[in-house]
């Protein structure tokens, strides 16, 4: 568990709960949700407190379920926001072993699909309490820790460091964490389409033999599953708006209002950013399948052009060859000695004059790929 004082734009590292939150400030205490059982009663405390209510039991099992979607929830005292961030790469290879699969090597086909893992986190926002549950090893959270101890003045003990653009509230510093995960989706989207142009490419070689479908079958289901996250999130952080909007903390102060919500206001418009990228790669992956089916279809025209051209090179001799070959006794050519390579000069003319014209016509052409 880690302790941070926010006050009057200073931050100190301490190493317990408060009696009370500062009066110019706020309380972040960070917890990873597999040490949440033990020390849930020390957190109970500790919200009651400062933050001045407990956790409903339904809450609790929300914090404790690392299986729940985005949402949000609120009561008198307090709002609860559950917000998924993408996972890692050693965590989504992690879950990917224990799965029973393999890690999928950076550069393989539609790797980045198959890197779309996501971890819940759970904030509980009061007016000077912020609780965090993060999965272990949470690199949200530690980049924000180490942001603060790498500048940390050590003063009695306790890590003291004087900021100019500390946050002002704990909405303030929840908004910077999911703006953060957020920011995580949106340089996934680079991967997606990157390997959506190569799935493309694939689709659309003039040698390719067929696509693994199944991969793609995939794809496309991670694409649906990231589309139906972001909808979550972004229905999560709207209800949450619309709340700080219509019961605005008494805490702060207008202009720390103003800031707040153009925060989340911004937070919204990049998570609306990722849903409107993952609808056109599921355009583009659905375009580019039925291209190729076209385009398998164009090129069994060509065969079957080709074939029948052939097919009408060699008619007339076939009909050649079988009036020659009737059971008759008198017939013209039979009886002469050069009535062979006359019938075989005629039957070439025949066949190089069709070929000549069909190739012309671009029957026979090779189609320009």
């Amino acid at each position: 568990m880690q302790i941070v004082q926010f006050t009057a734009g200073t931050l100190r590292f301490l190493d317990q709960v408060p009696a009370a939150a500062p009066e110019s400030g706020f309380i972040w205490i960070y917890i990873e949700r597999e040490d949440l059982s033990t020390q849930l009663p020390q957190l109970q405390q500790a919200a009651h407190r400062v933050g001045g209510s407990s956790f409903l039991d339904l809450h609790v099992q929300d914090l404790l379920n690392a299986t729940h979607p985005s949402h949000y929830d609120y009561t008198s005292i307090y709002d609860l926001v559950i917000f998924r961030r993408l996972a890692t790469e050693q965590e989504a290879g992690h879950e990917l072993h224990e799965d029973g699969g393999v890690t999928p090597a950076r550069n393989a086909p539609l790797a980045a699909f198959q890197r779309i893992r996501t971890r819940a986190v759970a904030f509980a926002v009061f007016d000077r309490l912020l609780i965090t549950v993060h999965p272990a090893g949470c690199l949200t959270a530690k980049s924000f820790i180490q942001r603060y101890l790498g500048d940390a003045v050590q003063t009695e003990g306790a890590a003291l460091i004087s900021r100019s653009r500390l946050p002002a509230s704990p909405a303030d510093l929840m908004l910077r964490m999911i703006n953060t995960m957020v920011d995580s989706y949106l340089e996934l989207r680079k991967d997606l389409s990157a390997e959506m142009d190569q799935w493309q490419k694939h689709l659309l070689r003039p040698g390719s033999q067929g696509a693994n479908w199944n991969e793609l079958l995939v794809a496309r289901a991670q694409l649906h599953t990231l589309e139906d996250l972001c909808e979550e999130q972004n229905d999560a952080m709207q209800e949450w708006l619309d709340t700080a909007r219509e019961q605005p903390s008494p805490a702060l102060s207008q202009s720390e209002r103003d800031g707040l919500i153009a925060r989340a206001r911004d937070v919204i418009e990049h998570i609306q950013r990722v849903v409107h990228h993952v609808r056109r790669i599921e355009q583009a992956a659905e375009t580019a399948v039925q291209i190729h089916f076209s385009a398998q279809s164009h090129r069994t025209n060509d065969i079957m052009r080709t074939l029948t051209a052939l097919t009408a090179v060699f008619l007339p001799l076939n009909l050649v060859t079988g009036i020659f070959g009737m059971n008759f006794e008198f017939m013209p050519l039979i009886k002469l000695p050069l009535g062979f390579l006359i019938t075989l000069g005629v039957m070439a003319t025949i066949a190089a004059t069709l070929a000549l014209v069909f190739w012309r016509k671009q029957y026979l052409a090779r189609t320009a790929r």
